[in-house]
């Protein structure tokens, strides 16, 4: 049971969060952070209230053309981004279908560090540290068995600090709904888990550069064995392809065409479980390293979290 609801409290936080991965999308960046689900995404927790935080790091690099913002065209793109993204979250006693009801609300804040080759201006950078825009999840989680199954919609406001044609932005301003499922299978007595979870990106029109961001698949997947009580292990990775093209607005679209992104990824994942008196916490370390880019920034990324329930009903 320890392993199950330190699966369900870092896992159901751990799937909500907006942050984006730098990709094709308008600002080389999507609002779905790739990597955020692995072992226990389709894991719903018990009905009450849990935080979560975790420290995202990505150091990544993309040789071609990318659409920044507000109709900035840059190449030999480089970007540092460190993103911490607290996010509570409340399941409640109610069951639609049989499945679990949940919320969570998340709000997202850290540094971003672009340069790259801009017309007229030649190898310009840019940083800003501020707070990105906020996300707000509903979601129905089933426990059967070893069999756990959740299913749910996670939407991203378009009010977070976003600077109209700058390099670097940690808010995208654009609305947009990510809508996913998620399954595991989970054998507490021998402490092993499979996840896999899809997911579908559908993005509206960036209201202040009138650019609008095609649909994007993102899926990822994870293996993990439990070695005791509190350290696990296992393997983690991820697969994105934009399904349709950004609509971009002249003279942009001539010069990009087509664009559409597509990325792998694949790391390791180590947890660490222990309690403060009798409330469970869950830790975990990630690390990808992505590979195959188009039209895609590549590089590497690592996820730090720490999670914990507030409230739990007995």
């Amino acid at each position: 049971m320890k392993f199950r609801f330190g699966c369900a409290i870092s896992l159901a936080l751990g799937c909500l969060y907006p942050v984006g991965e730098l990709h094709a999308a308008e600002g080389g960046a999507g609002v779905y952070l790739l990597g955020l689900r692995s072992s226990g995404a389709g894991f719903t927790p018990p009905p009450g209230l849990f935080f979560s935080d975790q420290l995202f790091m990505y150091n990544g690099s993309l040789e071609g053309r990318v659409e920044l913002a507000g109709g900035v065209l840059a190449g030999g793109v480089d970007a540092d981004l460190i993103i911490n993204i607290p996010t509570a979250l409340w399941v409640t006693e109610a069951e639609i279908f049989g499945g679990r009801l949940g919320f969570s609300v998340t709000t997202p804040f850290g540094r971003t560090s672009v340069s790259g080759f801009v017309n007229p201006f030649g190898r310009t950078s840019d940083s800003v540290l501020t707070f990105g825009d906020p996300a707000l999840t509903t979601f129905l989680g089933w426990n059967v068995g070893n069999f756990h199954i959740q299913s749910g919609v996670t939407g991203y406001f378009p009010i977070g600090d976003y600077r109209e044609a700058a390099l670097a932005n940690v808010a995208r301003h654009r609305l947009a709904a990510d809508v996913y499922t998620a399954i595991t299978w989970l054998d507490p007595e021998w402490g092993i888990d499979i996840s896999n979870t899809i997911g579908i990106t559908f993005n509206a029109k960036n209201q202040a550069t009138n650019y609008k961001t095609g649909i994007e698949f993102h899926w990822e997947g994870a293996i993990t064995k439990q070695l005791t009580e509190s350290f696990s292990a296992g393997l983690v990775g991820y697969y994105y392809k934009q399904l349709t093209a950004d609509k971009a607005p002249p003279p942009i679209a001539a010069v990009l065409g087509d664009f559409k992104g597509e990325i792998a990824g694949v790391g390791v994942q180590v947890g660490y479980n222990f309690q403060i008196g009798e409330a469970p916490v869950s830790t975990r370390l990630r690390y990808y390293h992505q590979f195959s880019a188009k039209n895609h920034l590549e590089g590497d990324s690592v996820f730090l979290s720490l999670s914990f329930p507030l409230a739990v009903n007995r």
